[in-house]
C-alpha cells in the first residue's frame, strides 16, 4: 500500500534568507489563497506553515518553532490586510499550543477591530465530523497503519497515522490522503491476500484517540525522531482534527513491572524450555522481558519479528549486556515460539515468526563487532547460507565452544576448530584430569577409549554425520542436562555399539545402522 502516493501535494515553499522574509512569504500565501477557499485548504495551508517550524526545531536551528510562531503571530498583527485576518483565524485554532492559540485569536481581534471582515470560513476551521476508523496491521501487532476519515459537507478527507509498537507506540508519519475510500480498498485487498498475517478492524473513535494522542506525544517526546517527510507537515491538522474525536479512552497500565514479576515471566519460560545452561539462559530472557518493559510498557510480552529484531539491534548496540552470546540466538528462537504460543497466535502466524526471526539471528551474528565476526567465522566454511548459518553456529558452538584451552602449562589460543587435530587439542583440554598423564605417556586403557570416543562425538556433531548424533543431543538439552552430561550420554551409545574390527584383533569398529538406531532411541 502506498497511501503517500495520494496524500495531498507539498506547497512550494521559497527559500528566503531570513525570519522576516518566511513571515512575509506565509503571509502571501494565505492573500493568495482562492477567493473562496474550503476549510479544508486553508487547515492543510495552516499545518504546512507550522510545520516549518516545527523543522526548525527538530533541525536545531537558534529558534525553536514555538517562539517563531509566537512572532509570527505578533508580526501578522501588525498588518491590517484580509491575508492577515484569514493566516489569523487559521492559527487560533490550528496553533500548536494553547499559548500560541491565544495569542492569535487576541491579534485576530485586533486586525478585525481596524475593519478587516472575518473570513467566511472562520467559524468552520477545524469542525469536522467524524467518520470510520480502520486499522490495519501485522497479526503480531509490530506496526499499524490507522486511517480516520473526517468531512465536512460533501467534502471527505482521511488522515493515516503509522504506528509502530516496537517504540512505545508512537506515530512514525501522518498522512493527509484525499482519496480515503481508495486506501481503505487496498487495506482490504491485503486481507484478501494474505488473511492470516494480516489484520484489518474497525477501531472506536474513543480508541483511536488513545492510540494517535499516546503515539504523538511519544515521538514529539524524543530528542531526535526518526519520522517520515510528511509527519511535520500534517502535525498541526492531525492535532486539530484529534480535537473532533471522542474523549480518549483509558490509558493502558503502563506503571512498570517490579523485578519479581519479571522474574516469575522468566521461571514461567525457563519451566517450558530447557536449556544445557540454565542461569546463562535466565539472563538472557531476562533482558528480553526487560526489553519489553522498557519499549511497550502496556504490553510487555507481545511478541513479533520487528520487536524482536530491535531487541538484537539493542544487543548491537551495547544498550544491554549479556553473559554468554552463544545463548542469544537460542534463547530468542525458544523465545519467540514460546510468546507466540502464550499470545494465541496462529500455528501460520507461529511459523511465519519463527521464520522471520531465524533471519535476523543470522544477519546479527554476522553483524556483530569485529572480534565477533572471526569468531563466528571459525564455525562456518563461508558456503552456507543466511538460513542455515543459525543452526550450522549453534551446533557447532555446542560441539565446541572455546577456542582456546590450557593443557598442562601450555596455553594454546584461536585454534582452528575445522581443524580435527585442533579439535582434539581443545577435548584434552576440557579434561584437566588426564594432562599429566598424557605428558608422561601414560595414557591408555579405559581413559583413553574414553577421550577418543568423546573426540569422535564432537567431530560427529561438526560434520553433522551421522545426523542422528545432533537430533539426540538437542533431545537431552531439552530435558535440561548440561554440555558435558549430554557428551557424557552419546559417548555411552557409541561405547555400546563397539566392536572389534575384522581385519584387526586390535581395533574398535562400530556398525553405523547400528548406530543410528540407537542414537534415535535416545529418550
Amino acid at each position: 500500500m502506498s497511501p503517500v502516493s495520494r496524500a495531498r501535494k507539498k506547497t512550494p515553499q521559497p527559500a528566503t534568507p531570513s525570519v522576516n522574509g518566511l513571515f512575509k512569504d506565509v503571509l502571501r500565501d494565505f492573500s493568495t489563497v482562492a477567493v473562496e477557499p474550503g476549510p479544508f485548504d486553508v487547515e492543510l495551508l495552516a499545518s504546512e506553515v507550522l510545520g516549518q517550524w516545527w523543522d526548525l526545531t527538530i533541525e536545531g536551528e537558534p529558534e525553536g518553532g514555538e517562539q517563531l510562531g509566537l512572532e509570527l503571530i505578533a508580526f501578522v498583527q501588525r498588518k491590517i490586510t484580509p491575508g492577515a485576518a484569514a493566516l489569523l483565524a487559521a492559527l487560533k485554532v490550528l496553533a500548536e499550543t494553547d499559548e500560541e492559540r491565544t495569542a492569535a485569536a487576541d491579534a485576530l481581534a485586533v486586525v478585525l477591530s481596524r475593519g478587516i471582515p472575518e473570513p467566511e470560513w472562520a467559524g468552520e476551521v477545524g469542525r469536522v465530523t467524524v467518520g470510520e476508523i480502520w486499522r490495519t496491521g501485522d497479526v503480531y501487532g509490530d506496526e499499524s497503519s490507522l486511517l480516520c476519515t473526517f468531512s465536512r459537507g460533501d467534502a471527505t478527507l482521511g488522515l493515516l497515522a503509522l504506528l509502530d509498537f516496537t517504540e512505545l507506540g508512537r506515530v512514525r508519519d501522518l498522512v493527509v490522503i484525499d482519496e480515503p475510500h481508495e486506501v481503505l480498498a487496498e487495506m482490504r485487498t491485503q486481507i484478501a491476500d494474505d488473511g492470516e498475517l494480516v489484520v484489518l478492524e474497525k477501531v472506536d473513535p474513543a480508541d483511536a484517540h488513545r492510540l494517535l494522542l499516546d503515539g504523538i506525544a511519544a515521538t514529539d517526546g524524543m530528542d531526535e525522531p526518526d519520522v517520515g517527510e510528511d509527519y511535520t507537515r500534517f502535525h498541526a491538522v492531525a492535532m486539530a482534527w484529534l480535537r473532533a474525536l471522542p474523549e480518549p479512552s483509558a490509558a493502558r497500565g503502563v506503571e512498570g513491572w517490579p523485578d519479581s514479576r519479571r522474574d516469575a515471566v522468566v521461571d514461567e519460560f525457563l519451566g517450558e524450555v530447557s536449556f544445557a545452561d540454565v542461569e546463562a539462559a535466565r539472563s538472557v530472557a531476562r533482558l528480553l522481558v526487560d526489553h519489553g518493559c522498557r519499549t511497550e510498557p502496556a504490553d510487555p510480552l507481545r511478541v513479533g519479528p520487528e520487536k524482536l529484531a530491535r531487541f538484537l539491534e539493542s544487543l548491537l548496540g551495547g544498550d544491554y549486556e549479556v553473559e554468554d552470546e552463544d545463548l542469544v540466538p537460542p534463547v530468542v528462537l525458544a523465545w519467540a515460539s514460546w510468546a507466540a504460543a502464550r499470545n494465541g497466535l496462529s500455528e501460520v502466524a507461529s511459523a511465519a515468526l519463527v521464520e522471520d526471526v531465524k533471519e535476523y539471528l543470522a544477519e546479527y551474528l554476522s553483524d556483530e563487532d569485529e572480534s565477533e565476526e572471526d569468531e563466528v567465522s571459525d564455525y562456518l566454511d563461508g558456503t552456507e547460507s543466511a538460513e542455515e548459518v543459525l543452526g550450522i553456529v549453534e551446533r557447532r558452538r555446542f560441539a565446541v565452544p572455546e577456542l582456546s584451552t590450557v593443557i598442562g602449562d601450555e596455553e594454546l589460543t584461536d585454534l582452528d576448530p575445522s581443524d580435527p587435530e585442533q579439535r582434539r587439542m581443545l577435548v584434552i583440554g576440557g579434561h584437566p584430569e588426564y594432562h599429566e598423564s598424557l605428558a608422561n605417556d601414560e595414557f591408555d586403557g579405559a581413559d583413553g577409549l574414553r577421550l577418543a570416543l568423546e573426540t569422535s562425538v564432537v567431530d560427529q556433531l561438526w560434520e553433522d554425520s551421522p545426523e542422528e548424533v545432533w537430533v539426540a543431543a538437542q533431545k537431552l538439552i531439552e530435558k535440561g542436562l548440561t554440555r558435558e552430561e549430554v557428551l557424557g550420554e552419546l559417548v555411552a551409545v557409541l561405547e555400546g555399539q563397539l566392536e572389534e574390527a575384522e581385519d584387526d584383533e586390535d581395533r574398535l569398529d562400530y556398525d553405523l545402522e547400528g548406530y543410528r538406531e540407537a542414537l534415535t532411541a535416545v529418550e
